[in-house]
């Protein structure tokens, strides 16, 4: 704390920030974002949080004026992706164009900021012309990078297209691969604009995000660092498993496979692989199908079911915290073969719950996983690897050991306190420069 006392010695009063995100909980960002709020909070700094969709009475967090525009907004964008389309629904919510949004120079809470804190601001809550706007005002902006959209022109994930750190074009989104000059290409020269002459402190959650936004051609020249995302120890930490087990109604005996996304059905967080790796489980050591079960934790999760070879539970969606942690703490693995991923919340839980996890050596993955200490790195998209490090997990680890190793972790790289000491080094780093040249 001792370099933000200096700070505010220097500048004379508490420092102002405030967030923007879509969703208040919904989504990681989200998650995030709010997290973050009470991190900073906590340690001195005077946060709100601007929402489009407040789901809580929190009083930080305020919500855009009503208005008819608000769902306006997220309509006409989707319609206009949609006709881009080809009026067809795959990729419908995969692409961003923020094409429009609302203007919050005029809020008292954006008036008030020292510094505006950008996060996920997609489907209609900031468009590329209110972004402009924001940075025309002279406030200190940072963006938080959840994604890969900040330093693309339309989309969160690349995968394997690195048409970004040229020109975004032939967008693989897009009918028959795109064009020459195809809506990717449109929005990247928007983007373009939108930062002509600006500076933004961009901030990747991950260092793998950090080392993808520095070989953007739309990011060149601008300043991009990495902090991860917090959490909230208090909340997240180990339970006795029996007990969680009953007050879920889950098998008391044997051994829990977890696995947890917003939507169970979701492609890219690679539900196939694991049913690959648990069909191996089962062909190389048949005795598990007696005394292995799997919890799924989210939205379809009955739909997926049926394919696994394990004795499954879908628990549905559930936004209650104190219910996660009790899912998190009923496991003996949590099991996340993403496709992409930048620094996934739920290892990060899992982990400060005291669970093992196991995913693919894939984004910032390998940065939360120490290999064959709090979990296991698999080779991507390979479900036999992935399979193994779930046996090592429930038959070979040392599971003192590895408990020990995950909150460690935790707590030195991802506690509220430490966290909120990144970000205000990086908020004063924004800071100073203007404060410095009024002086």
């Amino acid at each position: 704390m001792i370099r933000f006392y200096i700070f505010l010695r220097t500048f004379g009063r508490t420092m102002r920030v405030l967030i923007i995100n879509t969703s208040e909980r919904t989504g990681g960002a989200a998650v995030a974002a709010h997290r973050l709020m009470e991190a900073l909070n906590n340690n001195g700094v005077k946060v709100k949080m601007l929402v489009r969709d407040k789901e809580t009475n929190h009083l930080s967090v305020v919500a855009l004026p009503k208005s008819w525009r608000l769902h306006w907004n997220f309509l006409w964008e989707r319609f206009c992706v949609w006709l881009h389309l080809h009026l067809r629904r795959p990729h419908l919510f995969d692409i961003d164009i923020a094409n429009t949004g609302t203007d919050i120079t005029k809020l008292r809470e954006f008036q008030e900021a020292d510094v505006i804190h950008l996060h996920w601001v997609n489907q209609g809550m900031l468009s590329l012309r209110n972004i402009r706007k924001i940075l025309d005002s002279g406030k200190h902006v940072v963006w938080t990078m959840h994604d890969i959209w900040p330093a693309t022109a339309i989309c969160h994930l690349t995968l394997d297209c690195r048409r970004f750190e040229t020109t975004c074009q032939q967008c693989r989104l897009l009918p028959g691969g795109g064009s020459a000059n195809d809506l990717s290409t449109k929005v990247w020269h928007r983007k373009q604009q939108m930062l002509e002459g600006q500076r933004i402190t961009f901030v990747a959650c991950s260092r793998w995000l950090s080392e993808e936004a520095r070989k953007s051609a739309l990011l060149k020249g601008q300043t991009i660092t990495s902090v991860p995302n917090p959490i909230d120890t208090r909340l997240y930490h180990p339970l006795g498993k029996q007990k969680a087990r009953e007050e879920l109604g889950l098998p008391t005996d044997g051994r829990l496979i977890l696995f947890v996304s917003q939507r169970a059905t979701n492609p890219y967080k690679g539900m196939q692989y694991l049913e690959e790796a648990c069909q191996w489980l089962v062909r190389q050591y048949p005795d598990m199908i007696k005394n292995t079960h799997i919890a799924i934790l989210g939205g379809h999760a009955e739909e997926v079911t049926s394919q696994l070879p394990f004795e499954s539970h879908p628990l549905g969606y559930v936004n209650n915290e104190q219910q996660i942690v009790k899912v998190y703490n009923a496991a003996d693995v949590f099991v996340l073969p993403s496709l992409s991923e930048n620094l996934p919340n739920t290892i990060m839980e899992a982990m400060a719950c005291g669970i093992p996890s196991i995913g693919f050596r894939i984004g910032g993955i390998p940065e939360e996983i120490d290999h064959l200490e709090n979990g296991y790195v698999a080779d991507y998209r390979d479900a036999v690897d992935l399979a193994k490090g779930i046996r090592w997990a429930l038959d070979e680890a040392d599971t003192e050991a590895v408990r020990k190793a995950c909150l460690k972790k935790v707590a030195r790289h991802y506690s509220q306190q430490s966290v909120a000491m990144h970000y205000i080094e990086v908020y004063e780093a924004a800071l100073r420069p203007k404060e410095m040249k009024k002086n």
